[in-house]
C-alpha cells in the first residue's frame, strides 16, 4: 500500500495541490501594485488629444489601431487579478459616462503608485485608505464649487457644440471641428421633447471610400443593402414591416394530397399562387409602398410585390427591423396579415442611393418627428472609420450626459490642479497621519497636466509648476495646459472653449478610488488550482464585435 506524504502544514494543507498562496506586503500588496502601475503606465501614453495608439491583436486575431482606452481595455484579455479590478472600475465608468475610461486607468495607477511610497515608509495600508477616501470625500466636496459654466438649452447647436469639442478632440485632434458638427447637428434634430435621450438613436454606418469630409448626417436610417424587387425608389411612403418571410406561408403539420387527374394538379399550384397574390393585393390597397421584411422573400412573392409596385427591402437583423421600426413609427407584424392603418409606418423618402462601389437604402424623414439619425461616415480604411465611429461614440454619450447634468468643468488639467492644490491646503488642517495620504492623493493628480504634456513631447514638470503657480491666485482656476503651443505654457480654458464634463470627473474620481482601496486593502492572494481540460472550442468565423 503506498503512503500518502503529509503535505505542510497550514494553508496549504487545506488546499488542493497546485493551489498557490501569497501574503503580507512583499508577495501581495506590492506584486498587485507593480502590475496595476505598469497597466496604468500603458494606458497614460494614450491619454489626451496626442496621446499614442495602441495597436491591439485580439483572442481572435482581429486587429485594433486606437488609442480609445475603452476598446483597448475591452480587447487586452487583462488576467491578473488586481489589474482587473481597475478594468471593472474603467468599465463602470463606461457605462455609468461613456467617456472618460481613460481617466479612471491613470488616476487609479497614480494612486497606487502613491501609495507604495507611503508603504515603504511604514504607513499601514488602512491609514492610506482612509486618507484617500478622505481626499475624495473633500475632492467631492471641492468639485461643484469648479464649474464654469452650466447648459440650460439643449437644442442650441452652437452651446452643445463648444462643449462636445472637447470629447471628440481627445480621440480625433484636428477632425475635432468637422466632426462637432455632425454629432450636434444628429444629436439635437432627434432630441425629444419629453423624456430622456436614447443613445441608441444614433446610428452610424461605416461606408468605404471617398474621404472623412464626405461624411454627412441622414435623419432616419440607413442599410447597406439592395431592394430585393424592381422598385428602388418611394416618396410619401406607408411602411409595413414583417419579422417574417414573405412568401407562401408553409403549414405547421405535414399532410397529404391526393391528386388525380392534370386539372386537380393545375388548381392546386394555382390555388397557392391566387392566395398569396390576394394577401399581397390586401397590403397594397391599404395605400403601402414599401414592405419590410426578416426574412427572405420568395421568387413568386416577388413577382406579385413588382405587379403591385410595391418596394421589399430584406433585413436580417431584429435589431436593425425594431429600430426601423421606431424611426418609422410602426409596429412589427410577426406573419403575414393585413395591416391596419396604425400598424403603418411612415417615411417622406426611401431610395436607393450609391456610395462609393457600395448601395444603401435609405430611409428619410425629414419632418420634426424623426427618431432616429444616422451618421454616414466615409474613409479610406476600416481601422480609420472605427476610429471615428469610437470619437463620435464618446461625444453621444456625452450629449446623453448632458441632458441629465448641463454642468461643465475647465478642461486641459486645470480642473486637476485645482483640486490638488485645494486638496493641499486641506491636507495641512488634518492631525493625523492620513493627512501624507491627502498629500499623496493632490500630488496623484498632477499626472495628468503630466500626461498632456509628456504625450505632446514637452517638459510635465514644467507645466506643473506653471499651472500651480497661475492657481495660486484666484483669477487662475481656469488655466490649463496649452496643447497648441511649441513650448510648454498655459492658456486659459473659459476663452479657449475646453471643458470637461461635470459627470465624467465626479464619476470617474469615485470609481478610481474605489478601485485603488479595494487593492490597497488585500493582504493575501489565494489562487485555486485551475480546471483541467480544453478550453472550450470557438465557433468557427465568430467575431465579439458583429
Amino acid at each position: 500500500m503506498a503512503l500518502s506524504v503529509p503535505k505542510a502544514p497550514g494553508v496549504s494543507q487545506m488546499l488542493k495541490d497546485g493551489a498557490r498562496m501569497y501574503s503580507g506586503l512583499e508577495e501581495a500588496v506590492y506584486r498587485n501594485i507593480s502590475a496595476c502601475k505598469e497597466f496604468a503606465q500603458t494606458m497614460r501614453s494614450a491619454y489626451g488629444p496626442n496621446g499614442m495608439n495602441k495597436m491591439i491583436i485580439n483572442h481572435i486575431e482581429k486587429q485594433f489601431v486606437t488609442s480609445d482606452a475603452g476598446t483597448i481595455i475591452r480587447e487586452l484579455d487583462v488576467e491578473h487579478p488586481a489589474a482587473k479590478l481597475i478594468v471593472m472600475a474603467s468599465q463602470m465608468q463606461d457605462a455609468e459616462v461613456g467617456d472618460g475610461t481613460n481617466f479612471v486607468v491613470v488616476l487609479a495607477g497614480a494612486l497606487l503608485e502613491s501609495a507604495e511610497e507611503l508603504l515603504r515608509l511604514g504607513i499601514t495600508t488602512a491609514e492610506i485608505s482612509d486618507g484617500y477616501e478622505k481626499a475624495l470625500e473633500k475632492a467631492l466636496e471641492i468639485l461643484p464649487t469648479l464649474v464654469s459654466h452650466k447648459i440650460e438649452d439643449f437644442r442650441n447647436v452652437e452651446k452643445v457644440k463648444e462643449v462636445l469639442r472637447t470629447s471628440i478632440m481627445s480621440k480625433q485632434y484636428g477632425q475635432e471641428d468637422f466632426l462637432n458638427e455632425l454629432v450636434s447637428k444628429a444629436c439635437v434634430s432627434i432630441l425629444p421633447d419629453e423624456g430622456t435621450f436614447n443613445v441608441d438613436n444614433i446610428r452610424i454606418c461605416k461606408i468605404l471610400g471617398s474621404g472623412l469630409t464626405k461624411s454627412e448626417v441622414v435623419r432616419g436610417m440607413v442599410f447597406k443593402r439592395f431592394v430585393e424587387g424592381d422598385v428602388t425608389f418611394a416618396e410619401k411612403a406607408k411602411i409595413v414591416i414583417f419579422s417574417c418571410p414573405v412568401d407562401i406561408i408553409q403549414t405547421e403539420t405535414k399532410g397529404t394530397v391526393l391528386i388525380k387527374s392534370a386539372d386537380e394538379l393545375l388548381s392546386f399550384s394555382s390555388g397557392e399562387e391566387s392566395l398569396l397574390e390576394s394577401q399581397i393585393k390586401a397590403i397594397a390597397d391599404t395605400g403601402v409602398k414599401v414592405i419590410v421584411a426578416g426574412g427572405k422573400v420568395g421568387d413568386m412573392a416577388l413577382h406579385f410585390l413588382n405587379k403591385y409596385g410595391l418596394m421589399a427591402v430584406r433585413l436580417n437583423s431584429k435589431f436593425d427591423l425594431r429600430r426601423l421600426s421606431r424611426s418609422v413609427n410602426a409596429t412589427v407584424l410577426p406573419r403575414i396579415t393585413t395591416p391596419s392603418q396604425e400598424e403603418l409606418g411612415y417615411c417622406d423618402k426611401v431610395c436607393i442611393e450609391e456610395l462609393g462601389d457600395t448601395t444603401i437604402v435609405a430611409f428619410r424623414n425629414e419632418g420634426k418627428d424623426s427618431r432616429i439619425a444616422t451618421v454616414v461616415i466615409r474613409g479610406a480604411t476600416d481601422n480609420f472609420m472605427d476610429d471615428i465611429e469610437r470619437a463620435l461614440d464618446d461625444a453621444v454619450n456625452n450629449f446623453k450626459c448632458l441632458t441629465r447634468d448641463g454642468r461643465y468643468l475647465p478642461g486641459a488639467g486645470a480642473t486637476e490642479i485645482e483640486l490638488a492644490t485645494q486638496l493641499s491646503a486641506y491636507a495641512d488642517t488634518l492631525p493625523g497621519l492620513d493627512q501624507y495620504a491627502v498629500r499623496k492623493f493632490a500630488n496623484a493628480l498632477e499626472v495628468f497636466p503630466k500626461a498632456l504634456a509628456e504625450n505632446s513631447g514637452t517638459n510635465g514638470t514644467d507645466i506643473v509648476n506653471q499651472l500651480y503657480l497661475a492657481h495660486n491666485s484666484e483669477a487662475g482656476k481656469t488655466i490649463g495646459y496649452d496643447i497648441e503651443a511649441e513650448k510648454a505654457s498655459t492658456i486659459d480654458t473659459s476663452k479657449a472653449k475646453l471643458f470637461d464634463l461635470y459627470q465624467a470627473k465626479f464619476w470617474g474620481l469615485k470609481y478610481a478610488v474605489g478601485a485603488a482601496t479595494t487593492i490597497l486593502k488585500v493582504d493575501q492572494i489565494i489562487m485555486a488550482k485551475r480546471a483541467g481540460g480544453p478550453k472550450p472550442r470557438q465557433a468557427a468565423g465568430s467575431d465579439d464585435e458583429s
